[in-house]
């Protein structure tokens, strides 16, 4: 593989590029091992493979956690590259892609574009080119994360605002029943606590569980505790 090679690297000084992380998949073992050598010049961290089965293989065990990028040949043998690119869209597995093309491969490229491929990039691939192209993948990379990150936050604090507004339904009487339940107390032990008889218990127990939306005595106690923990750390 033909690669021309321009120094300094473009990617030297970013910081993505030392916790990013470039899939190679090619099953021309020459150009993949040109590649990954360009690729580690420039100070990224690369995991290649020869195909595209042995990638999907490989992220059944992988935690996608720091940004990632894949450069895919378009035509590989086995599960072509589009194909490729179809089944991580269908595994929801959201990294930017850029396809290897060949000269006659561009209308194929254009199409991958349109599923929502980054890029593509022509043989011989030029270095500058490519350290770009890379920069600017995993820096969507990084945007996706937070982003989606920002929607889990978002999710997050909207479930504890509800869970605060329905122990704010509690009235004082229900408070005491439900610490000595999640005491681990049973009915008895609550109404001698209390001075109010088992009766009188169970129907607290029983509003409580309407209020905050439970059917079981176990979920019950779960949403208490974690109620405490989001207090404890003054996130409600």
């Amino acid at each position: 593989m033909n690669v021309k090679q321009t120094i300094p690297s473009p990617l030297d000084s970013n910081l993505l590029t030392r916790t990013g992380v470039v899939y190679v998949i090619d099953d021309d073992e020459a150009v993949r091992d040109s590649l990954v050598l360009l690729l580690k010049a420039n100070g990224l961290k690369v995991s290649p493979h020869e195909s595209a089965e042995r990638f999907l293989t490989s992220l059944e065990s992988t935690d996608l956690q720091a940004p990632s990028c894949a450069l895919i040949d378009i035509h590989l043998g086995g599960i072509s590259g589009i194909e490729l690119q179809e089944k991580l869209l269908g595994l929801n597995i959201n990294i930017p892609i850029a396809f290897i093309t060949g000269h006659g491969d561009v209308t194929t490229a254009v199409h991958a574009l349109k599923k929502g491929a980054c890029d593509f990039i022509q043989k011989p691939v030029k270095e500058n080119a490519l350290c770009d192209l890379i920069s600017q993948m995993l820096s969507k990379a990084h945007s996706i994360q937070m982003l989606s990150k920002a929607h889990s936050i978002q999710e997050q604090t909207t479930t504890l605002e509800q869970m605060n507004e329905r122990f704010k339904l509690l009235t004082p009487r229900e408070l005491d029943v439900l610490d000595r339940i999640v005491a681990g107390r049973i009915n008895k032990q609550v109404g001698a606590d209390l001075g109010i008889s088992i009766k009188t218990v169970e129907a607290h127990r029983a509003n409580i569980m309407e209020k905050l939306k439970v059917n079981r005595a176990a979920n019950l106690v779960q949403v208490a505790l974690k109620y405490q923990e989001a207090k404890a750390q003054r996130l409600i």
